[in-house]
């Protein structure tokens, strides 16, 4: 077997960034953003394999200094973030920034020199070598790490050995430790002999040159030939992380691996000792030494000399009462005091004992999160098991017709949950085993395949259809209750592992325990005498899933917990998005396939349970009545269930109460459980579509004819709930990567007379020409009212919108264009448009470039008499004082304009002191104005009290983030007397507010009629000042209703 091993390494945060990103104004954190895009990036950063991440840009524009190191951590690896702010800073000649940023970065590589060097302090010291190349390390949340690549560079790290020079002849060494590698070796091969493999499951236990190759860079997986102290091989059960942990032993053992690095390697099976008695750290050790006397003395004088294999954590984390117990208690640091093996492996693991020793720790993938927080600086490696070669191999070897097996893996691939589940070997010779029997067909393959439990039910029922167990008939269903109950309670004890009290309190009778070993689905446990263990993990979801659906004797059914338990599962998989349970919610709903729930009972001789679907409906419509329902969901898991059921009538019932849908697309898995359960949501209202990856162009050249055809009849059938669901009236497709076929499918569908789509979303969506077929389709659509193009470079595609838009039969009212990349020669086009139409009452072009010259252009169309916008953005366009001039003008003649968004633009006391010409006017109609971050004083605060003494129309108003200080906030209070009853929201935040103001506020806020909003945060007032305005809330003329 050949394993594919690729990397990631734990890297803490990105938060260190943020005093440099605090140090920013408003404007330079804005430029910061945008300097974030790609395009922008590839000045002056090399991106890992030339992967630039795309950060949502509704994201960026909503963050804050903190939540942008947020965003940082999460799409560029440690050390990257570090490069790509520095280069930012460069960008943007904040010389004082980037100095304080390099020194940072150097005072990071210092302080982990004792550590060894880490990824961040190799790729700095091949920046400035020129001629050292190393590899990125992955992100562990990433869902498809890119495997290992072959260095190129020669250059090595100062002080470091390296690791990957191997000596093939052993040293000469001390009788005692020659001793120790033979016993090691016999007790290795002695346990991999008793294995029970199946009979014709192809395994080859020699290693391969490919598979040496991989070993010798274990404790070095980033290659960046330092020591790794800490390595966790990560992966799925089954996937041979245990088969590499023996296999690094037995190399060791012969010679070949690890000579000069160790002089002595342990493998400790946390299954086997984690029952063990109190027992001393040198006791632990001494387990496997030939005879009593371990040269403990000589451990303990050269840890550093020293490798502890710890196979199976997830046991020590079991065993656990709670995670908070694996952090807690004092210090383990004594080689000889006697304490529970837990404690002993979790000292070992925290470094708190034998400190200068190098860890290879095994763990399945869902415990990660468990452990990472002991852990001292790991690296993680991730098993992902058989790689594509290996499954044709491998089928090659059962089926030796090479076309057979191509189509055999054909049909596979169209199930992904299936195909992935094949990178473990014992799912193969599942598969394998299933499809080998003599009455399947090329004709049967797809509904064998066509879900996961379809697999295994077939699988299962062919092995017992003719088999010949010595056993009564009426004993049949209680052994199959028996067995589906004993990996049930496995399961909810994270236990994997029977010994006979168990089987034997469960019922289990010996003959049908024979009869499962023969048939392989269950084993010998390797490590524990008398115990046994089911061949592969699935073996014991599949069945712990069919406990809830196996009829129970009438006698036991008023005491019957099963109802409560499964909706116990239910809740934390469609509701808590737990992964530990998801494989057995999923056999659980494909069980409830009614033809395939007959096949099982023939061939197992059993009965299901017709209330099972009763409960299930029933807690289906007791969700339903709870509010926001469908935001409560994970919805795409309940997708994924519905699907692997086949069931379309439970569909249907399940999915009434669904009104609002966020699906995320990123493979064939989730376009086909989509495409099956769309059309069921018959009251559906929004649907949020993103298809995230090129899933429906991606491999279309190698594909095979039948899988393209299935992923576009997939898209289409989606694209026909915007047909056939009449209540669907909002769809947003930000974020989606679309191609030629799918959107023609997307357009037929948007056109059609029966499509009821008012509200169109559309932000980053790509390529950008998809936007120019939409709209040639939306031209004359009476039905739709809100556009948002917005985050897309339209550049030469704006004439072309809103050409289309101008159509007799148009009648949209709300058009959002918002950092689309426009300039001030746009505004030409725009103000055309504006001119030309009357039902459009919104516009959005926040975050483009406009500048003054284009707002000049946009208030003479807002001067026309035809011009009925009320609402009108223009956040952050890069507008001065002359705009505010203008668009004072403007504000005097039109009548309709009611809302005015001018935030984040420098237009100063001057451009205030414009606006408030128009602004100062009684028959000025402006009722919200946004002028947080404009960059005025009191000066400006001075024009706007004096506007507001003579217009009684405004209610709302946002002065945030301008430096008002208490002079300017005292001649706004003084404005906003009791006479003044249109003010309902004032906004202050950031103001440089003090406590000496909080009298004039109070006042304010004991007299105002309308006054109910106000924002004073981000100012600095002390207790007294807090309590003057907690005062003012007491009285009962106060009507403020929220203060933040």
């Amino acid at each position: 077997m050949s394993f594919s091993v690729t990397t990631w390494a734990d890297g803490g945060t990105n938060q260190g960034l943020l005093p440099y990103l605090v140090a920013l104004d408003q404007y330079q954190l804005e430029e910061f953003k945008l300097c974030l895009e790609p395009r922008q990036l590839m000045d002056f950063w090399s991106a890992p394999q030339g992967h630039f991440p795309h950060i949502p840009w509704a994201n960026l524009r909503a963050a804050d200094p903190f939540n942008l190191s947020l965003l940082l951590d999460e799409h560029f690896p440690k050390g990257q973030a570090w490069k790509v702010v520095l280069g930012i800073f460069q960008t943007m000649n904040l010389t004082s920034l980037c100095e304080e940023v390099r020194a940072k970065m150097k005072g990071n590589v210092q302080t982990q020199e004792l550590q060894g060097p880490t990824q961040e302090d190799v790729e700095m010291l091949e920046a400035a070598a020129g001629n050292m190349q190393t590899q990125g390390c992955q992100d562990p949340n990433q869902e498809e790490p890119e495997e290992l690549e072959e260095e190129t560079g020669n250059v090595q790290v100062q002080g470091c050995q390296d690791l990957n020079q191997e000596e093939p002849e052993m040293l000469e060494e001390a009788d005692h430790r020659r001793k120790y590698r033979e016993k090691m070796k016999a007790k290795l091969l002695e346990t991999w002999d008793n294995v029970d493999w199946p009979k014709d499951h192809v395994y080859i236990r020699n290693t391969s040159e490919g598979e040496h190759e991989e070993l010798q860079r274990l404790l070095d997986p980033k290659r960046t030939r330092t020591q790794a102290q800490t390595i966790v091989v990560v992966g799925k059960a089954g996937v041979g992380k245990t088969t590499l942990a023996m296999q690094a032993m037995l190399h060791w053992v012969n010679g070949v691996l690890f000579q000069e690095r160790f002089s002595y390697v342990f493998f400790l099976s946390c299954h086997k000792i984690r029952y063990m008695k109190e027992t001393s750290f040198a006791e632990l050790i001494s387990l496997d030494w030939p005879d009593s006397d371990a040269p403990i003395e000589e451990f303990m004088s050269q840890p550093e000399k020293l490798l502890f294999i710890i196979d199976g954590f997830e046991e020590i984390i079991i065993s656990e009462p709670s995670s908070e117990s694996l952090n807690d208690g004092s210090p383990c640091t004594d080689w000889y005091q006697e304490l529970p093996v837990t404690k002993i492996l979790l000292s070992l693991v925290k470094k708190e004992l034998v400190p200068l020793a190098t860890l290879l720790i095994t763990i399945k993938t869902c415990f990660v999160i468990d452990l990472k927080p002991s852990l001292v600086n790991p690296c993680f490696v991730q098993i992902t098991g058989f790689t594509e070669e290996d499954l044709w191999v491998y089928f090659m070897r059962h089926f030796e017709d090479s076309r057979e097996v191509e189509k055999i893996l054909q049909q596979i691939r169209k199930n992904e949950n299936l195909f992935h589940s094949c990178s473990a070997p014992m799912v193969c010779w599942t598969v394998c085993s299933c499809l080998k029997q003599s009455k399947v067909r090329y004709y049967d393959l797809q509904s064998i395949t066509q879900t996961t439990t379809s697999l295994y039910a077939y699988f299962f029922s062919n092995l017992f259809s003719t088999a010949e167990v010595d056993l009564a008939d009426e004993s049949w269903p209680g052994q199959w209750r028996a067995l589906c109950n004993l990996a049930m309670e496995g399961l909810w004890s994270i236990n994997f592992t029977f010994d006979r009290e168990d089987t034997e309190l469960e019922g289990l009778e010996v003959p049908f325990i024979d009869c499962l070993y023969k048939f392989n689905i269950i084993q010998k446990g390797n490590d524990c005498r008398g115990c046994i263990t089911f061949t592969h993990l699935s073996f014991q979801e599949f069945f712990a899933a069919m406990s809830f659906v196996l009829e129970e004797p009438r006698e036991l059914l008023p005491h019957s917990t099963k109802p409560q338990e499964m909706k116990i599962l239910l809740r934390d998989v469609l509701l808590n998005k737990e992964a530990y349970w998801t494989p057995v919610v999923l056999f659980f709903f494909g069980l409830l396939k009614k033809n395939l729930a007959r096949e099982l009972e023939d061939a197992l001789h059993c009965k299901m349970s017709p209330r099972v679907m009763e409960e299930l409906l029933k807690w289906g419509e007791e969700l339903g009545k709870a509010e926001s329902a469908s935001l409560q969901f994970h919805v795409l898991q309940l997708f994924h269930c519905l699907h692997e059921s086949q069931e379309e009538d439970l569909a249907k019932k399940m999915l009434g109460h669904i009104f609002e849908v966020d699906l995320n697309i990123p493979g064939d898995e989730e376009l086909q459980a989509s495409s099956f359960c769309l059309k069921h949501c018959k009251r559906l209202n929004k649907l949020r579509l993103s298809v995230s990856s090129h899933i429906l162009e991606r491999d279309l050249e190698i594909l095979e004819t039948s899988e393209v055809d299935s992923r576009m009849h997939a898209w289409n059938s989606i694209c026909s709930t915007l047909v056939t669901n009449e209540n669907l009236h909002e769809l947003d497709l930000s974020n989606s990567k679309l191609h030629a076929s799918s959107v023609k499918g997307l357009c037929l569908a948007l056109k059609n007379p029966r499509c009821k789509v008012q509200k169109l979303t559309c932000k980053s969506v790509t390529p950008e020409w998809v936007l120019q077929d939409l709209i040639l389709v939306l031209q004359g659509n009476s039905k739709l009212t809100h556009l948002n193009f917005s985050s897309n470079k339209l550049g030469a595609t704006v004439p072309l919108i809103l050409k289309a838009l101008k159509h007799s039969a148009c009648n949209l009212k709300y058009l959002c264009l918002e950092k689309c990349s426009l300039s001030a020669a746009s505004c030409q086009d725009l103000a055309l448009f504006l001119t030309s139409i009357q039902h459009v009452t919104r516009l959005c072009l926040g975050f483009n470039q406009l500048q003054d010259d284009g707002i000049k252009l946009l208030c003479a169309a807002l001067t026309h008499p035809k011009c009925a916008l009320e609402r009108l953005e223009l956040w952050f366009c890069q507008l001065g004082a002359p705009s505010c001039r203008y668009l004072s003008d403007a504000l005097l003649q039109n009548r309709s304009l009611a809302h005015l968004n001018l935030s984040k633009n420098r237009l100063g006391d001057e451009g205030v002191k414009f606006l408030c010409e128009a602004l100062g006017r009684p028959d000025c109609n402006l009722q919200s104005l946004n002028l947080s971050g404009c960059s005025f004083t009191r000066e400006g605060c001075r024009e706007l009290a004096n506007a507001l003494r003579h217009n009684h129309n405004v209610k709302i108003l946002d002065l945030g983030q301008n430096d008002l200080q208490d002079e300017g906030v005292k001649l706004l209070c003084e404005a906003l007397k009791p006479s003044h009853r249109a003010l309902h929201t004032l906004g202050l935040a950031k103001c440089n507010v003090t406590t000496a103001c909080c009298q004039h506020l109070s006042s304010v806020l004991s007299s105002s009629k309308s006054l109910v909003n106000l924002n004073l945060l981000g100012n600095e007032l002390d207790h007294d000042g807090v309590k003057t305005l907690c005062k003012a809330l007491r009285k009962s003329t106060c009507r403020l209703q929220k203060l933040g």
